[in-house]
C-alpha cells in the first residue's frame, strides 16, 4: 500500500491537484465550479506555482510601477507612443486576427477589441519595425519586455472574467488615448482601475480580471508582458528559457507571411471541433453539457487509470 501512495504516477498527479488548487483558489474572485474545471489556466498550474512560489513581487492583485523603473522612460515617452499609435490606427492596422490563428485572444474579437503586435516572446515583428519604429527601438532597448502591442477596446465592449493562463509576466498598461473616465476600467481580483492618458498600471494578469469600456471613445493602450522578478536564480533561468519557449509557440502575425507559433497552427483545425460544440450548444444546450461533461470526465478518468 505504501510503495502505491509513494509511487512516482500517484505523486505527479497529486502534485498536479495541489497545483491547480492553489492557482484556483489564489485571490478573491473565483471562477464557478464548472468554469474551473474547464479553466486552461489548469495546464500550466505546476509551472505557475513555481513561479508564485518563487515570485520577488508581492502576490497581490496590483503592482507599484516604481518597482519597475526600468518603464519609467516608457511611460514618458507616451505621447511619442501614441502618435505611432494612432497612425496606425487610422490606417487600419490595429485590428482582429484575419483568421483563427490568435489563440491567445481569439475570443476577444467577438466583443470588438483588436490589437496590433510589436514584440512577442522573441524579436519584434517586421510590420512593427516598419510601421511605427520609434516605438520598437524604445521597447527594444527594454529587456524585460516580453511582449508588446497595441491594444483597442471600442465604446460598448466588454471582455468577461478570465485569468491569462501564464504566470511568467506581469500586465504593464499605458494609457494612450482614453476616455479618462471611470466608466471605462479593469477589474483585478474585485479591484478597479480606470485608464488615463498618460498613465501607467501594472497588474498580475494570472488573477481573474474583466474589462469594460461604458464610453463612447474608444480606448487605445500600449500593453506589454514584462518579465516577473524571481528571488531564485535557478526559477528566472528557467522563466526565461523554458517560459518564453512555451509562450513563444503562440506567436501569430500582423500581416501575412508573419511567424505563426506551432499552437496557432494546431488552433487554426481545432477550433473547427469548437465551431461543431457551439452548433451543438446553440441546437441544444442539455445535450451540449451532457457531451461536455462526458468528455471531462472520461478525460479524467483516463489520467486517473493512466497514473
Amino acid at each position: 500500500m505504501f510503495h502505491t501512495l509513494l509511487s512516482p504516477r500517484l505523486l505527479i498527479l497529486v502534485t498536479f491537484l495541489a497545483s491547480v488548487t492553489f492557482v484556483q483558489f489564489r485571490g478573491r474572485v473565483r471562477h464557478k465550479l464548472s468554469r474551473l474545471v474547464a479553466d486552461h489556466a489548469n495546464l500550466l498550474a505546476p509551472y505557475n506555482s513555481l513561479m508564485y512560489l518563487f515570485s520577488a513581487v508581492k502576490a497581490k492583485p496590483y503592482a507599484d510601477v516604481r518597482d519597475f523603473p526600468e518603464l519609467k522612460q516608457v511611460t514618458e515617452q507616451w505621447q511619442m507612443i501614441r502618435e505611432e499609435a494612432l497612425k496606425l490606427f487610422d490606417e487600419g492596422h490595429i485590428r482582429a486576427a484575419s483568421g483563427y490563428n490568435d489563440i491567445g485572444f481569439n475570443t476577444f474579437f467577438k466583443r470588438g477589441w483588436k490589437r496590433f503586435y510589436l514584440k512577442w516572446y522573441g524579436d519584434f515583428l517586421p510590420s512593427a519595425s516598419a510601421l511605427c519604429p520609434k516605438t520598437a527601438e524604445l521597447l527594444g532597448k527594454i529587456p524585460s519586455i516580453n511582449a508588446a502591442m497595441f491594444t483597442l477596446l471600442p465604446p460598448g465592449s466588454r471582455l468577461g472574467a478570465h485569468r491569462d493562463p501564464f504566470a511568467g509576466s506581469l500586465r504593464y498598461h499605458l494609457g494612450l488615448v482614453t476616455p479618462n473616465s471611470p466608466d471605462c476600467y479593469i477589474i483585478v481580483d474585485g479591484e478597479k482601475y480606470y485608464w488615463k492618458d498618460g498613465e501607467a498600471v501594472m497588474f498580475d494578469e494570472t488573477y481573474i480580471h474583466q474589462a469594460e469600456n461604458r464610453t463612447d471613445v474608444t480606448r487605445v493602450i500600449l500593453f506589454c508582458d514584462i518579465e516577473r522578478p524571481m528571488s531564485n536564480p535557478v526559477l528566472r533561468w528557467i522563466n526565461r528559457v523554458i517560459g518564453h519557449g512555451m509562450i513563444r509557440a503562440a506567436a501569430t502575425q500582423n500581416v501575412p507571411g508573419e511567424h505563426v507559433g506551432v499552437l496557432n497552427h494546431i488552433f487554426a483545425y481545432v477550433y473547427q471541433i469548437r465551431a461543431l460544440g457551439i452548433r451543438i450548444k446553440e441546437w441544444h444546450k442539455p445535450i451540449y453539457y451532457l457531451l461536455k461533461w462526458s468528455l471531462l470526465a472520461a478525460l479524467g478518468y483516463a489520467i486517473v487509470v493512466g497514473f
